[in-house]
């Protein structure tokens, strides 16, 4: 049965320390705060902005993973089937992962850099994890994500939705950060003429 990854989103307008302890409050426990570099891929005859798809390399200090996302499944959220497997450890390993990807015609198209911090907490008995994170270049961000299958990810994604509105969280954001961050870098600038 495939893992359905469900997330939603949140653009915040109050600091992440604010947020730590508003979830302290209703019982997530705290981890420790991590850097990630995302590197996404094109793929050679796909269009993965058509489809809705994605396909990244992870860093994370010492740890390589590759993850394939598959198109979203509803409106609302973040919701889609994830693959992830681990790559061997270390810098070499992931330019090697990079090379193997360029022999195969995969380009790569941005790295997303982020500082994470991770909370976990039960809610309506399932088991959620609330990623703050600070994106370079966008700003900072909450992520509510749970996993469910085939037969229970709706039931999932409701139940985030409730925790959101318990949160009083507005402002969901259903775009990647990848998504963002290219919008953002291909927005036409415009800038004045110098006075003469």
């Amino acid at each position: 049965m495939a893992v359905i990854a469900v997330e939603a989103k949140y653009r915040l307008t109050e600091s992440i320390a604010i947020w730590k302890t508003r979830l302290a409050g209703i019982g997530a426990q705290d981890h420790v705060e991590i850097s990630q570099s995302d590197e996404y891929f094109a793929h050679p005859v796909r269009d993965f902005a058509t489809t809705g798809e994605s396909f990244r390399l992870r860093t994370c200090g010492d740890q390589n993973m590759l993850t394939y996302k598959g198109p979203l499944l509803d409106e609302q959220t973040k919701t889609r089937s994830e693959i992830e497997v681990g790559v061997a450890p270390g810098a070499a390993a992931a330019e090697d992962m990079r090379r193997i990807l360029a022999a195969l015609g995969f380009a790569s198209v941005l790295a997303v850099t982020k500082s994470r911090c991770t909370m976990t907490l039960t809610w309506e008995g399932r088991p959620i994890e609330v990623c703050l994170d600070r994106i370079e270049g966008l700003g900072e961000f909450l992520e509510l994500e749970a996993t469910g299958d085939d037969a229970s990810w709706s039931q999932t994604r409701d139940s985030l939705l409730r925790l959101a509105e318990h949160l009083e969280l507005s402002g969901r954001e259903r775009r990647s950060y990848l998504e963002l961050l290219l919008e953002q870098r291909d927005a036409p600038t415009t800038t004045g003429d110098a006075p003469g």
